[in-house]
């Protein structure tokens, strides 16, 4: 769609302009900082071996961000999603960045979306992602991610998670009905041997929803599955 694929290109050329402020070394007192988060896990459950790759992290300084993510999933040893994520990320309050670019899914089927939102820390110290995407067919779909760190001991702690999918039209390419498509429910124990080295074990629950849901059902595919999985999470 062309007003998709125009506003992926604002974002980007935003994107460019604004970083490149804040890494002109003629622009004192700035500093670049970067902090990027590798996880990798393998786990079975109700559908089989999973193994996901996920990396996650940011360039810049204080105000201004280049933000990239890469969320990899394969089941039974062929891949199933693969999600690439460009996006400037800008300050605009105590704890909370607007952002804005581009995701490229390669997997289930090649689609580009413009993404708007923001990242930060809600009430009770939930971190907080929020994101609508505009695809480039003018599906418009929406996703929320929370968790929060529970620390017990200086090296164990429990991470209770969230994650909802929801849309604003039925999909029919990706299979999806209006209003709320997915949800998951989360939970992740911990142990980090050091700030940059964290082994852990996730057991989550995944659902189909509403429309979504009653379309799995009528082509025979299950509506739920659960998984248990062993992972590794690297800083740096």
């Amino acid at each position: 769609m062309a007003i998709t694929k125009l506003m992926i290109a604002g974002c980007l050329i935003l994107l460019s302009k604004t970083v490149a402020a804040d890494t002109d070394p003629h622009h004192k007192g700035q500093q670049i900082f970067h902090a990027f988060w590798l996880e990798a896990q393998y786990g079975g459950g109700s559908q089989g071996g999973i193994a996901h790759l996920d990396l996650d992290g940011w360039i810049g300084g204080d105000t201004h961000k280049l933000w990239l993510k890469t969320e990899t999933k394969q089941k039974k040893g062929q891949l199933k999603e693969n999600e690439l994520w460009a996006m400037y990320s800008r300050n605009i309050a105590e704890f909370w960045d607007f952002q804005a670019g581009f995701r490229h899914d390669t997997q289930p089927a090649s689609t580009s979306y413009a993404v708007f939102g923001v990242h930060g820390l809600a009430p009770y110290f939930l971190k907080t992602d929020a994101h609508l995407f505009v695809s480039d067919y003018g599906d418009v779909t929406a996703r929320l991610k929370q968790n929060t760190h529970l620390l017990f001991t200086q090296r164990f702690a429990v991470e209770p998670y969230y994650r909802l999918e929801m849309a604003a039209q039925r999909v029919a390419r990706q299979d999806l009905g209006r209003g709320l498509t997915s949800g998951r429910l989360g939970l992740r124990f911990n142990y980090e041997i050091s700030r940059e080295f964290t082994p852990y074990l996730d057991v989550r629950y995944d659902r189909l929803l509403g429309g979504t849901a009653r379309i799995a059902s009528s082509n025979d595919q299950r509506r739920d599955n659960y998984t248990v999985s062993l992972g590794l999470k690297l800083m740096f």
